[in-house]
């Protein structure tokens, strides 16, 4: 017994700390502790002769050192899983706290802005008279609509689209003399409602943002029977192109054969500038000059006089033909004879 206490004396620190001694010791630490906050009377006088020792009901009756180990173990865990509550509720917290602190995104409709690109050249063509040309087939415009739009809720669903609607109702023509359009009558029966869905819809408000909302697919035609998407027009007749931006859940009603639906969450825009009058050829020879100039896709009507309409530069071009062989006479008969009588003497 000697032998063993002064091996145990023996051990160092370190080892005293792993020995059964000290891990007995600390197990009856826990235990004891876990008896106080029990509230079980391990005081010297609950000891004492005179009192009575716990029944088989008393619930610190049958304590043993795997009960303790199994409580200790559950309070463990309970202590962890506080622990991990405690950190999620912190981070949801945090996470909370974030998003109170940055302004949520706009939603309103009422801060949607819409800019026309090239109103420059917009407003130049509206000061002669704005033409464009419609065709069976279907006719571009020139220019055609570019817009810029901020205000869109970055992360909400947008369809941008385009119609063309009437002025008035009236129909015109163009008095040469005085180089203007006059009033000729009432305007032509309704044709059917068309609407240009613009081909990149159905985009976020930041992709719509970040780009330059361009119109230029969109044709124009005079076929009533049109089969092709193209938006049907009237010849002689004013009208206004409206730009439409269309929240996702206001939607459903929009077709490219339908009116544009109507609501809180449609905003639509149009510009002055724009309006126009269709025809099947240009009247105006202004409108025809500026036309061939800042169109890049007529740099096959200019020459060397850019001031020159069209017909005059052909009509110059063919002022100096002639035909290569011209109608030949009596004389002529006579002249070849003679001719060909001399070439036989000489031979």
């Amino acid at each position: 017994m000697s032998e063993r206490r002064r091996s145990a004396v023996a051990l160092s620190s370190r080892a005293h700390a792993f020995s059964v001694e000290a891990l007995i010791g600390s197990h009856q630490k826990r235990k004891r502790r876990h008896w106080d906050d029990s509230g079980l009377d391990l005081s010297m006088d609950g000891l004492s002769p005179g009192a009575a020792l716990p029944g088989p009901d008393d619930p610190a009756h049958g304590l043993d050192l795997h009960a303790d180990s199994e409580q200790s173990t559950g309070s463990d865990t309970e202590v962890l899983a506080e622990r991990t509550s405690c950190s999620f509720d912190a981070h949801s917290d945090l996470t909370s706290s974030s998003s109170i602190s940055q302004p949520p995104p706009t939603s309103s409709m009422e801060e949607i802005q819409v800019e026309l690109q090239c109103a420059d050249l917009w407003k130049r063509f509206h000061d002669i008279g704005t033409e464009m040309i419609i065709t069976k087939a279907g006719r571009r415009m020139f220019p055609a609509m570019r817009v810029k739009i901020t205000g869109l809720d970055p992360h909400q669903q947008y369809y941008i689209a385009m119609d063309i609607v009437p002025v008035d109702n009236k129909r015109y023509r163009y008095v040469y003399h005085s180089s203007k359009w006059m009033v000729a009558g009432n305007a032509d029966s309704p044709v059917p409602p068309r609407v240009y869905i613009h081909p990149d819809s159905l985009a976020s408000g930041d992709t719509w943002m970040r780009q330059v909302v361009s119109f230029d697919k969109l044709k124009l035609t005079n076929n009533e029977l049109d089969d092709q998407g193209h938006i049907i027009l009237h010849s002689m007749h004013k009208y206004q192109p409206r730009v439409h931006v269309i929240r996702k859940d206001f939607s459903s009603d929009l077709s490219p054969t339908k009116p544009v639906p109507t609501g809180d969450g449609v905003k639509s825009f149009n510009f002055p500038e724009t309006v126009f009058t269709t025809v099947t050829a240009y009247q105006n020879q202004q409108i025809t000059r500026l036309k061939i100039d800042r169109n890049p896709f007529a740099k096959g009507f200019r020459d060397s006089g850019r001031n020159r309409t069209g017909l005059e530069a052909i009509m110059e071009t063919y002022a100096f033909w002639r035909p290569p062989v011209r109608t030949l006479t009596f004389e002529d008969f006579t002249t070849m004879q003679k001719q060909q009588g001399t070439w036989s003497t000489v031979r």
